[in-house]
């Protein structure tokens, strides 16, 4: 059994790993762990979910990748939104996917550790729910199924719906769900979508769990620091 552990951004991607990823990949023979960011600790709290600073996750990764050094950590954080200081962010040219690799990259180049691979959500985890919005039937009517069936359409996938204050995969379902709670009925419309639909209609982040999986043939050879 290989263990993974998956940083992410908040309480809705950690409800997502534990309830549709662990099953998955644990067929496969890897366990896997959300750990979910810390914006802020106190002594008598801690905050977790949201960043608003790259130098926090910098520092929280190579904490946990030391921490965990003879396990591997990978992280599901939502492109849209990053933070401005984000290593390869300002570099807009190519493609979609060649700009969202090239942040991947640059922020694996700058961590620096061996048993770590960054990994960004296009463009948020709710983007992901659009993979067949015929699901969310169980929150809303058939008129907000077809307007968000005409959402999904009018992109080339699920991952391309965008990245605007207004546009952005969470805000519209938002404006056109009132009520929509995000952790809640995120993780039962994908469990209801299903893992092998999304890895379908979803290319990085199909390209993300074939990583993951190919751990499960791999040997496992410590990491010293």
């Amino acid at each position: 059994m290989k263990n993974i552990y998956i940083y992410c951004e908040g309480q809705t991607e950690e409800s997502f790993i534990n309830n549709v990823l662990c099953p998955y990949l644990l067929e496969v023979g890897i366990y896997t762990r959300p750990i979910v960011c810390r914006t802020k600790q106190t002594v008598e709290k801690k905050y977790r979910g949201g960043v608003s600073n790259y130098f926090k996750i910098k520092d929280e990764l190579i904490r946990l990748c030391r921490q965990h050094k003879n396990e591997t950590l990978t992280t599901m954080f939502d492109y849209y939104g990053l933070p401005l200081n984000t290593p390869g962010l300002k570099d807009k040219t190519g493609s979609l996917f060649d700009r969202v690799a090239r942040i991947e990259q640059a922020i694996n180049d700058d961590i620096g550790m061996g048993n770590m691979f960054f990994n960004l959500t296009i463009h948020e985890f709710e983007g992901l729910l659009f993979s067949n919005t015929s699901q969310f039937s169980t929150i809303t009517d058939e008129e907000t199924i077809h307007k968000l069936q005409n959402i999904k359409e009018s992109f080339q996938t699920p991952e391309y719906i965008n990245d605007s204050k207004e546009t952005a995969p969470s805000k519209r379902l938002e404006s056109l769900i009132p009520g929509y709670a995000k952790v809640s009925n995120g993780t039962i419309i994908s469990m209801r979508i299903g893992i092998d639909t999304i890895l379908g209609e979803c290319e990085h982040f199909n390209s993300w769990i074939s990583k993951i999986r190919s751990f499960a043939t791999l040997p496992s050879i410590p990491n010293k620091w």
